[in-house]
């Protein structure tokens, strides 16, 4: 599971990736993190929220159907989820074992202690993040961001879900529901490429979770790519790893006139979609152009990468890729995608690799160089994109209800299984100790930066 602004890949998959046709995933980090007016101005309340607030809202939340995107409260002091708790201590849960790792973060599989013996399978993913590491290699910014979005976007079934965030004098902690049947990068791999059906199912999911983060949310998700996306038991996904998500609201013309007077382009306005920022952040492989040419860019990157993880599902790799990552944004820039050719009738050995038309112009549509041209971004939005041929014959309702199973269903014995992740190592034991040699979280970090973590 990649772990949101945690890092580049873990080296297992680096190292396979490399050699494969799907090519290995180097993260771009920001070293300048831009402000966010949204977590500053407007945040989050702090609640007396408590292990048996947590197990009542899982057993309230697996016994009904999702709730209509129209009716998610988009104030997240209105949710029952996401709050900044001052009662939870990392000594309140029983870890089992590690999900996932990054440069600076820690995702364990845990439970809470002393529970009712019904609710021993209640299990959780506990993010941990020391803070010196966030101060060292300057995420701050990064992860509140992760933070305040993953709240304000509770609810949404294909959203992984916050329970609750806490944090102590060393650390950072956010508690997520768990996901059992890992990444979908892990099937694709395995299978190498996905039938039509799948993809199509599968990137129905993703444009109702990319129309409520662009639409009712304003926020550009940023990340879009395989490893990003884990199943759930029933072969649903889950989007996780916000740590590049970004609030983008819509901003007045006088506001936009007044940015661009003092030359803040920080976030300024396209004077049709809202803001745009300039943060260089991403997967090279899925990179929009624009992010590239340092041009601006907004929620349109979002539609791009969609476009690049179709291509990925149905061929077995990316359109764009090398070893070189600048050879990577050469192409991309360039915008040329090229499709496989099936093979000739004089030699039946070789695989026919076949993509029908109608998933070639949706990734074609998508895939716009032009961001002003580009499906999902142009006039109508995102129900332009629910309306492309290329989604004929499925049923939107049933779709995000989740009233059928997913294409994939996982192997789950039971709600902890965590057969379909990766085994890690065991940490240091000293736990306020960075596990990059940053060293400690020191009384003159606090001193500066602890205010930045209230949030938590």
């Amino acid at each position: 599971m990649s772990n949101s602004t945690a890092t580049l890949q873990p080296p297992r998959q680096q190292s396979q990736r490399a050699l494969s046709a799907q090519g290995h995933r180097q993260i771009l980090r920001s070293t300048t993190p831009q402000h966010n007016s949204r977590s500053a101005s407007n945040p989050h309340p702090a609640r007396q929220y408590s292990k048996e607030a947590i197990i009542k809202h899982v057993d309230a939340t697996t016994k009904r159907e999702p709730v209509p995107a129209e009716d998610i409260p988009s104030d997240p002091t209105e949710k029952a989820v996401g709050f900044s708790s001052q009662t939870l201590k990392f000594s309140d849960f029983e870890l089992l074992q590690t999900l996932g790792t990054g440069t600076f973060a820690r995702v364990w599989l845990c439970r809470f202690k002393n529970t009712k013996p019904e609710d021993r399978k209640k299990v959780f993913a506990l993010k941990v993040l020391k803070k010196v590491d966030v101060v060292k290699l300057k995420q701050v910014e990064h992860v509140r961001n992760e933070r305040n979005v993953l709240a304000a976007v509770a609810g949404h079934p294909f959203i992984t879900q916050m329970m609750a965030s806490f944090s102590d004098s060393h650390s950072l902690y956010m508690l997520l529901e768990y996901t059992p049947g890992g990444e979908i990068f892990s099937y694709l791999r395995r299978a190498r490429r996905f039938p039509f059906h799948t993809v199509q199912f599968y990137a129905a999911e993703i444009t109702l979770i990319l129309a409520y983060l662009h639409d009712v949310q304003h926020v550009a998700y940023r990340d879009l790519k395989p490893e990003n996306i884990l199943l759930d038991a029933e072969g649903h996904l889950k989007l996780v790893d916000f740590g590049f998500a970004k609030y983008l609201p819509p901003i007045a013309a006088s506001q936009q006139q007044t940015a661009q007077i003092s030359g803040d382009q920080s976030g300024t306005n396209d004077s049709q979609h809202g803001t745009v920022t300039y943060t260089l952040c991403g997967t090279p492989e899925y990179l929009a152009p624009e992010v590239i040419r340092n041009t601006g860019h907004g929620t349109a990157v979002d539609w791009w990468a969609l476009g690049i993880l179709v291509y990925e599902m149905l061929i077995g790799q990316p359109p764009f890729w090398d070893q070189n990552p600048m050879r990577i944004y050469e192409q991309i820039v360039q915008g040329h995608i090229r499709f496989p050719v099936p093979s000739s009738s004089l030699n039946p050995s070789r695989h026919s690799l076949h993509i029908p038309r109608v998933a070639r112009d949706f990734i074609l549509a998508l895939c716009k160089t032009d961001p002003s041209e580009r499906l999902g971004h142009i006039a109508g939005g995102s129900k332009r994109v629910m309306q492309h041929h290329f989604f004929d014959g499925l049923n939107w309702d049933e779709i995000y209800f989740r009233r059928r199973r997913g294409p994939i269903i996982p192997r789950v014995e039971w709600e902890g299984d965590a057969g379909n992740f990766d085994e890690y190592p065991d940490p240091p034991d000293d736990v306020e100790e960075s596990e990059g040699g940053r060293g400690k979280y020191t009384e003159e970090m606090r001193r500066t930066w602890d205010s930045a973590f209230q949030d938590f």
